[in-house]
């Protein structure tokens, strides 16, 4: 069994992008179940930047290009040996990953045993036998419970800051709302891509149905088919015969297009996928960004199957065919009729599109400190007090609003509150004061989730559950962390002087109590 006892741990990580992401809900199982060892990742260049702020790596080695070939593999252990890594376990299957960490000396050595690497490995772990049925996050979660490690599934989450959300946001202000990203390619090959034709016209119906905007997204050496989609718009909407090729890409905005094929880092692609309304793509790396940034997502798949690595979470629409030869794991298709890509048609994607399409505004509220006063863990009914002014919240129904509550409650896990009393409270609001819902995060700070504020799981899962467009909506608490969630999802943010804090910077308004912020969403929201 491994020894959970390390401080210092080697992690090789996978290669391609999409995988990588699939590797995230594992890293956060070794933080939780080791918290005082020192997690060292070791990776390719390209996908480094997925894990540069997340909390549960302490350190990221680069496995550049320095490292090719035998002298470089020898290099690369001697480095490695020198920082004194007792354990390493191997996210990547290849055969190199063990011959490089047995190089190094590293004492204990972890992996699946495959690829004709398991002498290398301290600890061979049998491959699940029933690998092709079993989804890539599971599989890297396997590994890590067959060596006794308590690895309880959750989703892919990518820490972005809120420099880098703002920064997006502002370079996308110009764009009309709703805004909808497409990303046509895809880089394992031609099988897993839909049809340039397709994408503009989907494209063309969301401009002319909503007044929206599209953003083509994808890598450098996708330029063409990105091209190839803003002339067969272009030619779409004018309904005239244009020239039989393309233009050079100019980079620009056109009729609501805005084509950033190329010309964006892997960070700024995250970013930017999470400031789309929804995202529609082949399977591929952003697929699996839009999922871990929490952007409602249409997935194709043709050559793929989406049972292992489709997206996952509570807000995406697969389409997959349903056909003999689907899915086949080529990267061109042997038959030369794409009949798998030729069966999702336009209407099936725009469909989908439209059924995430968030639509409805929302006023978030904090509970302890805005809805009811803190009393900093609340466990018992004696302590709950209600504030008296909550009444005019049913002002925001009658306009349309939605209610959510969103609540910090780490004293479940720190054992202080019965998970079921704050169930029990939150339905109060339900029942009483007409919420639509009431989400809470149980987790300890140390989890690094995602959904204790200020990061935004939790209003991000409400925007999927309840239809609900955060770029229309507001957020009412009494701590600076309310006003950051607001920060990160684009709404608005009250600050109500009711708890903790009495002056925040983010906020967008500071109100006396909920009256005066309920009063104030009313008239900001006739404004627009």
């Amino acid at each position: 069994m491994f020894h959970k006892s390390c401080k210092n741990l080697l992690v090789r990580g996978v290669n391609w992008i999409g995988d990588a992401v699939m590797t995230l809900p594992a890293l956060r199982v070794l933080r939780k179940a080791m918290p005082e060892a020192r997690i060292s990742l070791l990776v390719k260049p390209w996908v480094s930047p997925i894990f540069e702020k997340d909390p549960n790596v302490d350190e990221i080695i680069i496995y550049g290009a320095e490292y090719r070939g035998i002298i470089g593999k020898v290099k690369l252990s001697r480095m490695l040996n020198k920082k004194g890594f007792s354990s390493a376990i191997l996210f990547q299957n290849a055969f190199d990953a063990a011959f490089i960490t047995f190089l190094a000396g590293i004492k204990e050595r972890v992996g699946y045993d495959r690829d004709g690497r398991g002498f290398l490995l301290t600890t061979a772990v049998s491959v699940p036998q029933d690998e092709g049925k079993v989804h890539q996050i599971n599989y890297y979660l396997n590994l890590l419970k067959q060596i006794g490690v308590e690895a309880e599934y959750s989703e892919p989450y990518i820490y972005l800051s809120l420099d880098e959300r703002l920064s997006a946001r502002k370079f996308l202000q110009d764009m009309k709302r709703p805004i909808v990203g497409i990303n046509p390619g895809a880089t394992y090959g031609s099988a897993k891509r839909w049809f340039p034709e397709r994408f503009a016209e989907v494209t063309n119906w969301f401009i002319k149905d909503t007044n929206g905007s599209v953003v083509i997204f994808g890598g450098r050496n996708e330029v063409d088919i990105a091209q190839e989609i803003e002339y067969l718009f272009r030619r779409q909407q004018s309904n005239k015969t244009l020239p039989p090729h393309p233009p050079l890409n100019k980079g620009g905005q056109e009729g609501g297009v805005l084509n950033l094929t190329g010309k964006t880092s892997l960070r700024e692609l995250t970013s930017l996928i999470s400031e789309c309304d929804v995202f529609v793509t082949n399977d591929s790396g952003p697929l699996h960004i839009a999922c871990a940034v929490g952007t409602p997502l249409v997935a194709i798949f043709g050559s793929t199957d989406p049972k292992l690595t489709g997206p996952v979470g509570y807000s995406n629409v697969v389409m997959s065919p349903n056909l003999s030869c689907s899915p086949c794991f080529e990267r061109t298709c042997k038959s030369n009729d794409m009949r798998c890509m030729y069966a999702i048609t336009s209407d099936d994607v725009y469909y989908g599109i439209k059924k995430l399409l968030p639509n409805r505004p929302a006023v978030f509220f904090d509970r302890d400190g805005t809805l009811c006063r803190d009393v900093g863990y609340l466990n018992k009914y004696d302590d709950l007090q209600i504030f008296t002014d909550i009444d005019s919240i049913t002002l925001l129904k009658e306009r349309g609003f939605k209610l959510i509550g969103v609540t910090n409650q780490s004293g479940i896990a720190r054992g202080i509150i019965e998970e079921d009393f704050v169930r029990e409270v939150n339905k109060i609001f339900i029942e009483r004061y007409d919420f639509d819902d009431f989400y809470y995060c149980p987790h300890h700070p140390e989890e690094y989730c995602s959904c204790r504020k200020p990061e935004p799981g939790m209003l991000l899962r409400a925007r999927a559950e309840q239809g609900i467009d955060p770029k229309r909506s507001y957020v009412v608490g009494d701590k600076e962390t309310d006003m950051l969630l607001a920060k990160a999802v684009g709404a608005k943010g009250i600050l109500v002087r009711t708890g903790a804090a009495k002056e925040s910077v983010y906020a967008d308004f500071i109100a006396k109590n909920i009256t005066e912020a309920v009063d104030f969403i009313i008239r900001d929201s006739e404004k627009g």
